[in-house]
């Protein structure tokens, strides 16, 4: 995983102000391009998440509130790389909750080790329903177990009834269950 330290060093940003934190965010890809940069970064998300570690808390939560796509997307991957402790869980429920693919799936990145099991299962269940590869969520193999492994077994089965296939990543990840 990208640290804050290593982003800087791929990225200067200007020199801001906290309290200029929420003009800033939106105007990031613009004023700092949205190409590739490192590791899963690109340029914008990057210095989104500098400047999302000069603010509090409670603003984060804000700017994810009146963030467009790219900018929640930023704010999800720069969680785990923010003193934030579990202040952000709501950030990442409000993210399950959508249908883009893109935020579930970032959703289930690294700051997903705060969520609950019961939580972090719907939400695995929640990628295979939509298509989300499972290598987007991080520490699958480690956190799946058995309740996970009946919640896909049953879902196969509704699938198979309406002559539906599961993904492939599913259908491994459920194997490997049964042999546990």
């Amino acid at each position: 995983m990208t640290t804050l330290d290593e982003l800087r060093t791929f990225l200067t940003i200007d020199d801001f102000k906290p309290a200029d934190v929420p003009a800033l965010f939106p105007a990031a890809g613009r004023r700092y391009g949205r190409e590739p940069l490192t590791e899963g970064w690109t340029t914008d998300e990057a210095a989104r998440a500098l400047l999302l570690a000069a603010v509090p808390p409670a603003e984060i939560h804000e700017i994810y509130r009146y963030g467009d796509t790219a900018e929640k997307l930023a704010v999800l991957k720069a969680l785990p790389l923010l003193p934030i402790g579990d202040d952000a869980v709501p950030l990442l429920e409000d993210a399950l909750r959508t249908n883009d693919t893109r935020l579930v799936a970032a959703a289930l990145g690294p700051y997903a080790d705060r969520l609950s099991l019961q939580a972090w299962r719907q939400a695995v269940l929640k990628c295979v329903f939509m298509g989300v590869p499972l290598s987007s969520v991080h520490r699958l193999h480690e956190r799946a177990d058995a309740e996970l492994g009946a919640m896909l077994r049953a879902f196969a089965h509704e699938r198979s009834a309406a002559g539906r296939d599961m993904p492939p990543d599913a259908t491994a990840l459920l194997e490997r269950l049964q042999e546990v």
